[in-house]
């Protein structure tokens, strides 16, 4: 997680949302390379699990610019000691979500008319795209509100099983 420091004066805010020198760390030698928004009306709605698998495996920074959701990830690398482990956090503001390569994100949003905007370090590549159920009882997300709305085919994402050995990077 990355927490951003606003300026803030009588006017209002100010804040650097995007640093390659800042993040140079995180980034490790990656570049952002696609910057996406999306735009969530309805409180309790959910998208997601998504990833794209190697190699065309992405990093995302996910910050909330509007709103307020409660963004997921689950780890899904083969060799990973978190493999199969889910972490979430409540974004607004000031704080990124670092997904790593390899894990899948998920959110559901808290107040209606939620935004983010998704910073990637490769591109969408269709064929390499996947998902995992957000109802999957192996993972047993406790997802904060009632589902109002999903999508047919995050709905339809298969359950992690037995012969799921993780994605390795």
């Amino acid at each position: 997680v990355i927490e951003a420091s606003p300026t803030e004066d009588h006017r209002g805010a100010f804040t650097r949302l995007y640093c390659e020198k800042e993040l140079s760390g995180i980034l490790a030698g990656r570049r952002i390379v696609q910057v996406n928004h999306s735009l969530t009306r309805a409180k309790g709605a959910i998208r997601g699990l998504h990833y794209q698998s190697p190699p065309h495996a992405e990093m995302k920074l996910v910050r909330c610019t509007k709103g307020k959701v409660w963004d997921v990830t689950v780890d899904l690398r083969k060799a990973s000691p978190t493999f199969l482990r889910w972490h979430a956090e409540k974004l607004s503001g000031a704080k990124t979500m670092v997904v790593p390569e390899g894990c899948a994100h998920g959110f559901q949003v808290l107040e209606p008319e939620s935004e983010l905007l998704y910073l990637h370090t490769a591109f969408y590549h269709p064929s390499s795209e996947g998902g995992i159920a957000y109802n999957d009882p192996a993972l047993a997300i406790a997802w904060p509100l009632p589902v109002t709305d999903i999508s047919e085919r995050d709905k339809n994402y298969p359950f992690v099983d037995n012969t799921f050995s993780g994605l390795a990077l």
